[in-house]
């Protein structure tokens, strides 16, 4: 197969990522070289550009490292958790906001930098990451109309796939977390798209936003209390003939993860009943089952619209 340095010679914070991982977080040796089996020179070249445009320097890819072996470790032991009692720890979403998404020493340190590599480091996020591409970047790039949005940025990768692939789109992100907020300013500033893209600090829900004709909304519904009130906002903000894509969190312990979710039909009926029609969707585990009945994390996204 060839050393590491030797595979990615052309893509320098891949290697030096790679290097980090060897050096001192073992735990994920190979990951580089798995992900580039698996996905080829598209995956490297992305992941790349990510890299180059956020970390660019080794003390800022060591950080970015560091948080993402914390946030693996901290999924790993809620997994077990989750494995042992087969739901999730009672908690409410405003003791979750207040334990995560206003913890900015943990979200900028840990959460973000963790949940945006993992996006590359675990087969089933950038299986959902393709399917994004396929099934919604590429009709909104024939489209006639190409504003969007995107509730939960999170890490804003979405958003920054849509502005760099679909040059004439213009977006705006949302989100309750400034830490979240700020991350995609970086993003928006990498890539040069403060022309194209705002961020807002804001709750849809509480402060509903003018309709638009497409809506990303990624690994929110499993952080709610009610999602299905949830998606009844987004229904009201989707256009007529406009698409949504809409994923979820399946068999996912983790520490802000309070609705359970079991499999990819309990996604899909709380889509229904929001009002939405499912035109296609996807799902993808993160590893083969440990036992029998042991349940596996896995990825279900689903590109809906409203008819009217």
């Amino acid at each position: 197969m060839g050393t590491t340095s030797n595979l990615f010679s052309q893509a320098p914070q891949v290697d030096a990522l790679s290097q980090i991982i060897s050096n001192k977080h073992r735990f994920s040796k190979g990951l580089i070289e798995k992900g580039y089996a698996a996905f080829g020179d598209e995956w490297l070249q992305i992941f790349e550009n990510m890299l180059q445009s956020l970390f660019p320097d080794p003390d800022s890819l060591a950080l970015a490292v560091k948080g993402y072996a914390a946030f693996s470790f901290d999924s790993m032991r809620h997994q077990k958790a989750f494995e042992r009692d087969r739901a999730y720890p009672h908690k409410t979403y405003a003791e979750v906001a207040e334990q995560v998404y206003f913890n900015e020493e943990h979200m900028e340190n840990e959460y973000l930098p963790g949940l945006l590599l993992s996006h590359f480091l675990w087969p089933h996020h950038y299986r959902q990451l393709q399917f994004f591409n396929s099934a919604f970047v590429l009709p909104m790039a024939q489209s006639d109309e190409q504003h969007f949005i995107e509730v939960g940025i999170g890490t804003m990768l979405y958003s920054r796939l849509v502005l760099e692939n679909v040059t004439a789109a213009t977006g705006t992100g949302y989100d309750i977390s400034p830490s979240s907020c700020r991350y995609a300013e970086r993003h928006v500033k990498a890539i040069s798209a403060a022309n194209r893209y705002q961020v807002c600090e804001q709750d849809i829900v509480a402060n509903p936003v003018d309709s638009v004709p497409w809506i990303i909304c990624v690994e929110v519904l499993e952080h709610l209390e009610d999602p299905v009130r949830f998606l009844v906002a987004l229904r009201k903000t989707l256009k007529a003939g406009g698409r949504a894509f809409i994923t979820a969190a399946i068999n996912s312990g983790h520490a802000d993860h309070i609705y359970l979710y079991r499999g990819p039909e309990d996604v899909s009926r709380h889509l229904t009943e929001a009002g939405f029609h499912i035109e296609q969707g996807f799902c993808a585990t993160a590893y083969p089952p440990p036992g029998p009945d042991v349940p596996v994390p896995e990825a279900a996204a689903f590109v809906v619209y409203a008819d009217r």
